[in-house]
C-alpha cells in the first residue's frame, strides 16, 4: 500500500508537515489521472509519458512503490513505442492511487 517512512524521516516527523505532504498528494494525484486518461484517449503518448513522470515522485514521497513502478512502465512503454499495453498499466496505476488514496485519507485523520 503506503509506507510513510520515508515522509516521516523528510519531515523529521513534523506531523503537520506530514499532513500537509499527504494532503498535496491527495489533491494533485486525481488530476494527473484526469489528464493521464484524456491522453490515452488521444493517443498523446508524450503527454502520457509526462505526466506519469510528474506523479513517479509524490508516489515515492508517499512510500506507494508499486504505483512508482508503474508509471515508470508507463514512461517506458511510450519511450520503447509499445502503446499497447498503456491501458493497462494505466488501470493498474489507477487502482494503485484509490487503494493508497484510502489509506492516506485515513493517515491524516489519524495524525
Amino acid at each position: 500500500m503506503a509506507d510513510l517512512s520515508f515522509l516521516k524521516k523528510f519531515t523529521r516527523g513534523d506531523e503537520a508537515k506530514m499532513k500537509r505532504y499527504i494532503r498535496i498528494y491527495l489533491q494533485m494525484a486525481p488530476d494527473i489521472f484526469t489528464r493521464m486518461q484524456a491522453n490515452l484517449v488521444e493517443e498523446d503518448w508524450a503527454s502520457l509519458a509526462i505526466n506519469a513522470h510528474s506523479l513517479k515522485p509524490q508516489a515515492d514521497y508517499m512510500g506507494i512503490i508499486a504505483l512508482k513502478e508503474t508509471l515508470e512502465k508507463i514512461e517506458n512503454e511510450v519511450k520503447e513505442g509499445k502503446t499497447d499495453e498503456l491501458p493497462r498499466l494505466f488501470e493498474r496505476a489507477h487502482q494503485l492511487h484509490r487503494e493508497a488514496e484510502a489509506f492516506l485519507d485515513a493517515q491524516v485523520k489519524q495524525l
